[in-house]
Parts: C-alpha cells; structure tokens; sequence
C-alpha cells in the first residue's frame, strides 16, 4: 500500500467530491453473485477527503454487511476522518437513518498518517501498516461464514483460484 501510494501521489491530483456510496454498490453487486464461500471480495479505497455522501455510504455498507466482502478505508493526508471511524463500527453497530443495523462490521479505517510520522523506521512502519490494514480481515470473512453457515470444503490440489469471478453484470 505505501509503495503504492508513494508511487502515484506525484501523478494523481487528489480532489472531492468523495463519494463512497458508488464504489461500495459496485463491489456489492459482485459479491451478491456469489454468496456460496468461494470468492470473498475486499474492497481497498484510499482517500483524502471528508466523505461528502455520509448516508448513501452508510446504507450501501449496511447493505453490503451481510455480503462476502470487507471494506478497508486507508485514510492519507491530514483531513478530519471521524467519519470514517463511524464507518469503522468497532464499538457500536451501524445504522442508517432509517433504523437499518448492519449485521457485522465489515470495515476498517487506518490512518495512514499513523505509519509515516518523522522518525518512524520506514520498514517496520510499512510491516505495521500492513498488519493494522488486515487486521480484522479474519474475523469478517470467518463471520461470514458463520453467520451463512458454509463450512471448508476441501479443493482438489490440482485447482487453481481464479483472480477474479466474472463480472455479474455480464453473466
């Protein structure tokens, strides 16, 4: 994620509006496709900017709880983020305006500038960065599971994971 970062901040204009409300639905409707416990999508949106569409992104992430997906949020730069800690949900479940409750928590906010403070070992800091990022990826896609009830199912050695399911759209 740093070297990403690093490498495309100097050839990307960051600017608002930031919408997260789209690019949660599109990554749901791939996961709606495929419910069953092979595929299990992880959505990676890194930002600078205040969300501008809070309760279209709180009603696409309620809608998208019971989802084989997990959303991470890498916040970069110095903007107010708490409302992506309200995304976050550690503490008490989300909600929608209208009373909807999402049924886990499916993401995590990590503030980037957390990892690249002066002084700060930039190795350990990338090992960090990546631990705090997936950290609670295990639990998500084994509550998944759990909630929808699918077991491990042995896969034959000779099969190879796909990179990515066929877009449901063009099923």
């Amino acid at each position: 994620v740093l070297a990403a970062y690093h490498s495309c901040i100097r050839q990307v204009q960051l600017y608002g509006p930031t919408n997260f409300a789209p690019v949660i639905n599109h990554v749901a409707r791939f996961a709606a496709a495929y419910r069953d416990g092979r595929n299990y999508f992880i959505l990676l949106i890194i930002t600078d900017g205040i969300i501008t569409d809070m309760p279209k992104t709180v009603q696409a992430v309620v809608a998208a709880s019971s989802l084989p997906m997990s959303i991470i949020i890498v916040g970069v730069g110095a903007a107010d983020f708490s409302a992506m800690e309200e995304l976050d949900a550690d503490s008490t479940p989300l909600r929608t305006a209208s009373g909807a409750k999402a049924v886990r928590d499916i993401v995590q906010f990590v503030p980037l500038r957390n990892f690249l403070r002066p002084g700060i070992d930039p190795q350990g800091a990338k090992v960090r960065l990546a631990k705090e990022v997936l950290a609670e990826i295990p639990d998500q896609f084994l509550g998944y599971m759990q909630r929808n009830r699918i077991t491990p199912h042995q896969v034959p050695p000779e099969s190879q994971p796909s990179i990515l399911p066929p877009d449901p759209e063009l099923l």
